[in-house]
C-alpha cells in the first residue's frame, strides 16, 4: 500500500509538473501566469497563421488541436523542432496511473520493481485470439482494418496477465500499404509483398515524393490505425486498466528489405544488393520511410500512445557497413524528432539480429536500447554506457511447456535475468516475440517472477 501511494504521489507530481507549455527554445513555464500566457500566445499564433493560409491547398498540414490540447492542463504540449511544422505544438497524453514502465524507461529515478511485458503478448499463444480470430472469419491482416478487432486483441494479454503495458495490436507493414505497396498474408507462408518494388523507375513510379509525408498523409491512409489507438484507451478507461499504451512502427531499412523484396524467407540478398546497386535511389526510399514514420508515431502519441517502439526487425540481413551507411542515419533523425516532440514519450528501439549497433543506438537520443537473445548480458550495460535503459531478453522457448519447462524454471530463469541486467533502469522483455506454441501458464508465471524477484532484489540493496 505504501509503494502505491509513493507511485501515485510521484505520478501526480509528474502530470502537474508535466503539465506547463513549453515556450520557444524548449523552455517550460515555470508558473502558471507564464503558461497561461504561452497558451495564450500559441492560439493567437495559430489563429494568424490559419488566417493567413486562407484557401490555402487541403494538402497543406494544419495543426492538430493545437489550440485544445495547449489549453487542456491535462497533457503537455511541446514546440516543434526546425524540421517540423513551426505553428504546430505536439501534444503529449498525460501519464498513466501506473507509469512503472515510463519510470524505468526514462531512468530518471529508481522504481520499487522491475517493469515487464512481451513482444507479441496479443496473438497466436491466447486461446481468447484464436475464438475471437474464428469468430470474426477474418485473418490477422483483415483484422487490422477493424478498429474494435485491433482494440480486442490489444487488451486480450491484459485481461489474463499483469503486464506493465499494453501495446497496439498491428503490423510493420501497414507503412508499407500507405505507401501503395500490396501486402498480402496467403496463409503458411506468412506475410508476402507479391509485387515488390523492381528498379528505380518502378519506385519513382509507386513511390510518393518525400514532400507529400505529412500529417494530413497519415490520416488518410493510416488512419484506421490511429482510430484503433484512441478506441483502445477508451476501452481501457472503460476496463479500469490503468497502464501505458505503447505505439510502434518498423524502422526504414525493415521496410526497404520487404518493399524491395517482397518476403523474409526468400531473396534475403535484395535488401542489400538495392542499397549497393541504387544507393540514391536507396536514400530517396530511405528519406519517405523515415518522414512516414515520424508523421505516424507523433499521430499515435497525440492520439493517446503513452510510450513509443521502434522495430529494426530485419536487422540481420544488413551487415554493419551497410548499418551504418543508410540505416543509422534514419534511426537518428527518427529519434532526434520525436525527441524534440515528445520529451517526456519513452522512445524505445530494437535493432534485432544486429546487436553491433547498439552502442551507437545509445548516443541517439534513445530512452531505451532493447537487446536479442545473442547479447552476452555480462557485457549489456558497458554497452550503452549509462545512456540508456536496457530492455530484453528472456527466451522465448523458456515459456514452451515441452516437459521440462515448469513455473518453477521460468521463476529462476526470470530471476537471472534481474540478476545479470540488474533490477533498475531495466524494461524486461523477450529476446524475441512469441511465436505462438508458449503457455499461457508460464507466460503468467514469467510475469510474475519478474515483479516478485525485482522487488525482493530491489528491497534487498
Amino acid at each position: 500500500a505504501r509503494s502505491t501511494a509513493r507511485s501515485t504521489a510521484r505520478s501526480t507530481a509528474r502530470s502537474t509538473a508535466i503539465s506547463l507549455t513549453t515556450g520557444p527554445g524548449g523552455k517550460p513555464a515555470s508558473s502558471s501566469a507564464e503558461d497561461l500566457e504561452l497558451t495564450r500566445q500559441i492560439i493567437l499564433d495559430f489563429m494568424a497563421s490559419d488566417a493567413a493560409a486562407g484557401a490555402a491547398s487541403d494538402a497543406t498540414p494544419t495543426p492538430t488541436a493545437a489550440p485544445a490540447a495547449a489549453a487542456d492542463s491535462s497533457s503537455s504540449p511541446a514546440s516543434s523542432s526546425a524540421s517540423g511544422d513551426p505553428k504546430k505544438a505536439y501534444t503529449t497524453p498525460p501519464l498513466p496511473e501506473n507509469d512503472l514502465m515510463i519510470r524505468a524507461a526514462l531512468g530518471k529515478e529508481d522504481v520499487e520493481r522491475t517493469p515487464v511485458w512481451l513482444f507479441r503478448q496479443a496473438g497466436r499463444h491466447l486461446p481468447e485470439y484464436r475464438a475471437y480470430k474464428e469468430k470474426t472469419g477474418r485473418n490477422f491482416l483483415d483484422m487490422l482494418s477493424h478498429p474494435e478487432d485491433v482494440a480486442e486483441c490489444t487488451l486480450q494479454p491484459l485481461r489474463r496477465y499483469p503486464v506493465d503495458a499494453a501495446i497496439l495490436f498491428s503490423d510493420i507493414l501497414v507503412i508499407a500499404e500507405a505507401l501503395n505497396v500490396e501486402v498480402t498474408m496467403p496463409g503458411g507462408v506468412g506475410i508476402q509483398v507479391p509485387n515488390p518494388i523492381k528498379d528505380p523507375a518502378d519506385l519513382a513510379k509507386r513511390i510518393p515524393d518525400v514532400t507529400a509525408m505529412t500529417p494530413n498523409y497519415v490520416s488518410e491512409h493510416l488512419g484506421h490505425v490511429i482510430k484503433s489507438v484512441e478506441l483502445i484507451k477508451t476501452k481501457m478507461a472503460n476496463e479500469g486498466m490503468t497502464q501505458p499504451l505503447i505505439g510502434f512502427s518498423a524502422a526504414p531499412w525493415t521496410l526497404l528489405f520487404y518493399m524491395v523484396g517482397g518476403s523474409s524467407k526468400k531473396n534475403n540478398d535484395i535488401g542489400v544488393k538495392w542499397l549497393t546497386d541504387h544507393p540514391d535511389d536507396s536514400r530517396r526510399l530511405l528519406d519517405v520511410l523515415t518522414k512516414i514514420i515520424i508523421e505516424y508515431m507523433s499521430a499515435q502519441v497525440e492520439a493517446g500512445a503513452n510510450m513509443l517502439q521502434l522495430f529494426e526487425a530485419m536487422g540481420m540481413m544488413i551487415d554493419e557497413a551497410n548499418f551504418d551507411q543508410f540505416a543509422m542515419p534514419c534511426l537518428k533523425e527518427i529519434a532526434t524528432e520525436l525527441k524534440s516532440r515528445f520529451p517526456d514519450v519513452p522512445l524505445m528501439v530494437f535493432s534485432r539480429g544486429a546487436s553491433f549497433a547498439n552502442e551507437a543506438l545509445s548516443k541517439l537520443g534513445y530512452d531505451v536500447v532493447t537487446i536479442d537473445g545473442s547479447v552476452d548480458r555480462s557485457t549489456a550495460r558497458a554497452t550503452v554506457g549509462g545512456r540508456t535503459g536496457l530492455q530484453g531478453n528472456y527466451d522465448p522457448r523458456e515459456l514452451i511447456d515441452d516437459g521440462s519447462k515448469s513455473v518453477e524454471t521460468v521463476r529462476a530463469t526470470a530471476r537471472e535475468l534481474l540478476e545479470e541486467l540488474g533490477p533498475q533502469r531495466l524494461v524486461a522483455n523477450l529476446g524475441e516475440g512469441l511465436g505462438g506454441k508458449e503457455s499461457p501458464e508460464l507466460v503468467n508465471a514469467f510475469v510474475d517472477a519478474i515483479h516478485e524477484e525485482s522487488e525482493a532484489l530491489i528491497k534487498a540493496v
